[in-house]
């Protein structure tokens, strides 16, 4: 027996991909791409959607969650899946089912048809990008791991920031539609690349994953499904203030612990949680659970900031935030190769420095800003992503067989996806909270008999009655205005107190760099 395993082990070892390992790249990179645009394209056509389709704006959001939900169901099953019906044969099926829903998306005549569209469209993309980063950490030799992570991040931190901007310019000039249409070339395209360079490893095309555990995958959807209704809508329904929140969350935590224990306790499990029992692994996964709550936390911001109180349309506002994406791509490529010669563990510290700064930087926003005073801090926060997110890859995926990276990268894909779902819920009801502190401190001080503010409506008031109003209705009309730029106050308080909430929290982060052991990727990989 002892023989045996050895031998497999060896086998392991020793394959390698019989095509060059780049070209597997590309292939890969183009369907996670897509797939990891498509949770942040539909964001700016909501009202589009909702005005063709006869629904209210909350009724057309569901567009998003739908995909979001069955999207993180399929997550941490994606390597049972690919073992159960082989990898290859199992991405090609996701890409196609991903495409035709997407076509079928953008022939929806009723928002049911479009939700259940979206729905099959998560659970086509769901498995996408894990697919892609094992395939892709198993193309490469050791020593270009950070290569390999490098490539995958471009994929899963570029495309949240270049959908909402895709998706702005697509909405404005031809139809919401089109932003389902573009992925069929994108799909048809990746289906024939992968077709022509993947192959099964021999720890998946021999491999048993064992039965489907129906029960368990029923406790997982409970969890993960009601987990981001919570997390969507949490801040529309005033969070524990809603028995249907609080509903959600109840069920989600039950859901949660069914699925661990069921999993632990499992001869054969559907998500080996064993393997977190490696420290780096664990505490990996917390540093890109918490590097995505900044992350999307940030991306959304920004764009919030210049629509909300600049006025920019929501192509503009994308535009303006694609600095952010611009930072990123160099960034990666710059660490790939940075985290081959330097500790990780340093390079992740350096990141959260550099995102702390940039977080800060922006907190310092006023309203009398030119471009250039939003483009470098973006720039700087883009960068730290590649910081961030690579060596947190590369340390965390460093102590694993072959056989364990699948189970590895769906979980750790699936805490990205979670940890953005609640970064973007926190920035939400903080810019929302927050802002009304600000306005009930501000309001304070509106008095008609404080001299500054009565000597303030003058302005306004002569406006008035040379421009909207008469005598009459002057000082009404004049405090409208007051109270106006007083909001507009009260939420550019808000927005510099999120800001630098999520500098403190880079902050706080870097804590948890002390807790991985260092790595050296070219020894480690291959086996234990």
């Amino acid at each position: 027996m002892a023989t045996v395993v050895l031998q497999s082990e060896v086998e392991h070892a020793l394959w390698r991909p019989s095509v060059n390992p780049w070209l597997i790249a590309i292939s890969v990179i183009l369907p996670m791409f897509m797939e990891v645009l498509d949770t942040t394209i539909a964001n700016v056509a909501l009202n589009n959607i909702a005005g063709s389709m006869s629904a209210s704006y909350s009724q057309a959001t569901w567009v998003l969650t739908s995909y979001l939900i069955s999207n993180a169901v399929v997550l941490p099953l994606t390597a049972w899946l690919g073992n159960r019906f082989q990898r290859k044969r199992f991405l090609l099926f996701c890409i196609f089912l991903f495409t035709a829903s997407s076509l079928a998306c953008g022939l929806a005549v009723n928002l049911p048809m479009l939700l259940v569209m979206r729905v099959i469209q998560g659970i086509g993309g769901g498995a996408m990008a894990p697919i892609s980063q094992a395939i892709l950490m198993e193309s490469f030799p050791p020593r270009k791991q950070g290569t390999a992570q490098a490539l995958f991040g471009l994929g899963v931190v570029v495309a949240p920031v270049v959908g909402p901007m895709l998706g702005g310019w697509l909405t404005d000039n031809y139809s919401w539609r089109w932003i389902f249409y573009i992925n069929i070339p994108v799909g048809l395209v990746a289906m024939w690349a992968i077709q022509q360079t993947v192959e099964d490893p021999p720890w998946v095309s021999k491999s048993d994953p064992g039965p489907l555990d129906i029960f368990g995958v029923i406790a997982l959807s409970l969890w993960l499904g009601c987990q981001e209704v919570a997390l969507d809508k949490g801040q529309e329904d005033d969070w524990l203030g809603s028995n249907f929140i609080r509903t959600m969350i109840v069920l989600a935590v039950i859901g949660f612990v069914i699925f661990i224990v069921r999993e632990l306790k499992a001869e054969k499990p559907m998500v080996d949680l064993h393997v977190f029992s490696m420290r780096n692994l664990s505490v990996g996964t917390a540093l890109i659970f918490l590097s995505s709550i900044l992350i999307y936390g940030i991306g959304l911001l920004t764009p919030q900031f210049l629509q909300q109180l600049l006025g920019y349309t929501s192509l503009w506002a994308g535009i303006a935030t694609a600095p952010l994406g611009l930072g990123a791509a160099v960034s990666m490529v710059v660490v790939g190769f940075l985290v081959q010669k330097v500790d990780a563990r340093a390079v992740a510290i350096f990141g959260l420095l550099m995102f702390a700064v940039a977080a800060f930087m922006l907190s310092r926003l006023t309203l009398v800003i030119s471009p250039w005073t939003v483009f470098w801090p973006q720039v700087l926060a883009g960068s730290a992503m590649g910081f961030l997110f690579v060596p947190s890859n590369v340390v965390a995926t460093a102590p694993l067989r072959r056989d364990q990276i699948g189970t590895a990268t769906g979980c750790m894909n699936l805490m990205r996806n979670v940890g953005g779902s609640v970064g973007i819920a926190v920035v939400s009801t903080f810019i929302a909270r927050r802002s009304q502190v600000h306005q009930t401190m501000l309001s304070a001080h509106l008095d008609s008999g404080n001299p500054w503010i009565v000597d303030s409506l003058h302005s306004p008031m002569r406006f008035v009655l040379g421009h909207i109003a008469g005598p009459a209705n002057s000082m009404t009309t004049a405090l409208g205005i007051v109270y106006r730029t007083l909001l507009q106050q009260a939420y550019l308080l808000a927005f510099g107190d999120v800001y630098r909430g999520l500098s403190v929290l880079a902050m706080f982060s870097i804590a948890l760099v002390f807790a991985l052991r260092k790595v050296h990727p070219v020894k480690n990989l291959p086996l234990h």
